[in-house]
């Protein structure tokens, strides 16, 4: 189907003038030639009227029939539009169906028109009466006008007597010729000046369309060229208030575009030097950090191993406590080092999910054997109830080990007496399993002002009941980061002085799943975030890819330059100058060593698509090899990057 075509400002007013004025000179010739003919036609009837009348008076004296017969000649002769003049004696009297049509009529549709003038003398009687003549019409042609002698007499009065009639016949077509004949000189003036006078409206319309024409070519300049800096001349030949207006309104708004792109080139000069400033400050982070927990792991291993070297037995009691102090704390030291490493390693993307089979009904047996002498030294009754038969699962069995031992550490530690209850149920699905496992004690609770704040780092209640209590506030945030890098959620219900539930659900996967997962094994991706990883790295790892997050530039080089990287990603949220800044340094660091070339991904989301063209050149001419719509879909992304793959 064709498009229908564009219509411009300037088209449609010329338009509309020609179909104006054309319809004004159409209605102006219509009623000049109605108005103007019939009035010819009613001139030429008053005039016959005249003839009559004299024709009347000379046919109702006695020596009348010679002098209508001249007189006949004579206007037959010198009236062309009269056809004919007839007498006939009638003592009827006759109606003259001419006269009830209207005028206007007669001159526009009318062949010929015939009136009847009635002869009335006081003189002669129809008896007596006989006029017999032959005339001649305008072209000379003889024609015989028959005379009929009056058989009966009507009386007008008491003196007259009517005669008979004299029938004058008008040939229309001839008067419409000679009106127009007359006429010719005035209508080719009347065109003349008509058409002058439309000439002289389409110039003065052609004062804004010029204007208008104007105001278009700055506008197609400034679509052409997208990289335009400075706004054209705005060329207007006449001052009209409205285009002065809209060209006004174009300089104010393209000045505005202007401002807005110095702002934003402001912005993406600030943004890059913060973003400079915190790759350097995550750098020196790391190494601090580094630094840190190497120097705390190296003293913990020197103060560890050499309480292992003494002889415990040799030593004193008051010796034997100070040692057991010194390691409780040893242990207790070690044990929050290893959750800040581990938080750490979960923030940087360097903590991923390593799935095996295990047996879950095990899993809780060995939990329970490891905390049940901590809880009996307490007084608490430590109960596990089980709501499913034995059954395999495939799962990161150590991040579910730690979050649960966490979890049951927390609840004996913070419970005085009761019970620490471990509930174990799981449900089946077509595609995957479900396994939610709870933690329940009877302990001092949680404010639920502070349910939200407990999942921070180094997050502790304000309360004396809980002051008493030692720890590092590191353990539930490293339970919440281990969740949800395996896809899993952990609410919380408390009550204070009631005790607390965490419920910790896994989405676990068949055994259909885990063979499914292994279609992208062995492939080690760099995941290059903006602001949060997203769901795209969740199903890479379930395809069984190795999947490592950064959302720092210089991160992902070190990476690149120290580990063999498949691919790299740049996730959804990613703007395209940043993955482009990043692509460009990657292929710079491969051209020094051409062993190796990593495969460069874009994605970016749906509502993107219409501005594809925008940054897709840029991303391309920087080394991307693809840019593509993100898609979370199992079959469809890992069949998207083996052919990816396959064709690299």
């Amino acid at each position: 189907m064709n498009s229908p075509r564009s219509r411009t400002i300037p088209m449609l007013i010329w338009r509309s003038v020609v179909q104006a004025i054309t319809l004004a000179v159409l209605a102006g010739f219509i009623l000049f030639f109605v108005y103007g003919l019939t009035y010819h036609y009613k001139e030429t009837h008053r005039h016959i009227d005249q003839l009559a009348a004299v024709l009347t008076a000379s046919a109702s004296t006695a020596e009348g029939a010679d002098i209508v017969a001249e007189q006949v000649a004579f206007l037959l002769e010198n009236e062309p539009s009269i056809q004919s003049i007839l007498f006939y004696s009638t003592p009827q009297p006759i109606s003259d169906t001419n006269q009830s049509r209207g005028d206007w009529k007669n001159a526009l549709f009318a062949d010929t028109v015939s009136f009847n003038y009635p002869v009335v003398s006081n003189d002669l009687q129809p008896d007596s009466l006989t006029i017999a003549a032959t005339f001649s019409d305008a072209d000379g042609l003889p024609r015989q006008s028959s005379g009929v002698a009056a058989s009966s007499s009507t009386t007008k009065n008491a003196n007259s007597t009517l005669v008979g009639y004299i029938n004058i016949t008008l040939d229309v077509n001839k008067l419409r010729a000679s009106w127009f004949q007359s006429n010719a000189l005035l209508w080719l003036v009347t065109i003349l000046l008509a058409v002058v006078w439309a000439l002289y409206v389409l110039r003065k319309l052609n004062w804004p369309v010029r204007d208008v024409d104007a105001l278009t070519e700055v506008c197609d300049i400034i679509i052409r060229t997208p990289e335009l800096e400075k706004l054209p001349v705005i060329a207007q030949h006449f001052n009209f208030q409205e285009l002065a207006q809209i060209k006004q309104a174009l300089i104010v708004l393209f000045k505005r575009l202007q401002d807005i792109k110095q702002d934003y080139e402001a912005v993406a000069t600030f943004e890059q030097q913060l973003h400079s400033k915190d790759v350097s400050l995550d750098v020196q982070l790391h190494n601090f950090q580094s630094m840190i927990t190497h120097e705390l792991k190296t003293s913990l291993n020197a103060i560890v191993g050499g309480l292992q070297l003494l002889d415990y037995e040799t030593l004193s009691r008051e010796q034997k406590d100070a040692v057991d102090i010194i390691s409780s704390g040893s242990d207790k030291l070690v044990s929050s080092l290893e959750h800040i490493i581990q938080l750490n390693q979960i923030q940087k993307g360097q903590m991923t999910i390593h799935l095996s089979e295990f047996n879950p009904l095990q899993l809780i047996a060995d939990l329970l054997a490891e905390f049940e002498p901590v809880a009996k030294r307490k007084g608490l009754e430590l109960i596990s109830q089980v709501h499913h038969i034995d059954y395999g699962l495939q799962g990161d069995v150590k991040k579910i080990q730690q979050i649960l031992a966490i979890l049951l550490s927390n609840a004996i530690k913070f419970t005085s007496a009761g019970q620490v209850t471990i509930t174990s149920q799981l449900t089946h699905f077509d595609k995957s399993n479900r396994w939610q496992i709870s933690v329940k004690d009877t302990g001092i609770g949680i404010d639920n002002n502070h349910i939200d704040d407990i999942f921070n780092p180094f997050f502790q209640v304000d309360s004396s009941q809980t002051r008493q209590y030692e720890g590092s506030g590191i353990g539930l945030p490293v339970v919440k980061q281990m969740a949800q890098l395996m896809g899993a959620s952990i609410d919380v219900d408390s009550a204070l002085g009631v005790g607390t539930e965490f419920v910790l659900t896994i989405p676990l996967p068949n055994q259909q799943q885990v063979h499914q997962q292994q279609v992208l094994a062995g492939l080690s991706i760099i995941y290059y975030y903006y602001h949060e990883a997203g769901f795209l790295v969740e199903e890479l790892e379930r395809l069984g890819a190795q999947v490592i997050c950064h959302q720092h530039e210089q991160l992902a080089l070190d990476e690149i330059c120290h580990k063999k990287i498949d691919i790299v990603m740049f996730a959804e949220d990613m703007y395209p100058a940043r993955a482009e800044a990043l692509a460009t340094r990657i292929r710079q660091i491969e051209n020094a060593d051409i062993t190796h070339r990593a495969l460069l991904i874009y994605w970016y989301p749906k509502h993107h698509v219409r501005s594809l063209e925008s940054f897709e050149h840029g991303l391309k001419a920087a080394g991307v090899d693809y840019c593509h719509m993100v898609t979370y879909s199992d079959k469809g992304l890992s069949d998207l990057i083996k052919r990816w793959l396959v064709w690299t």
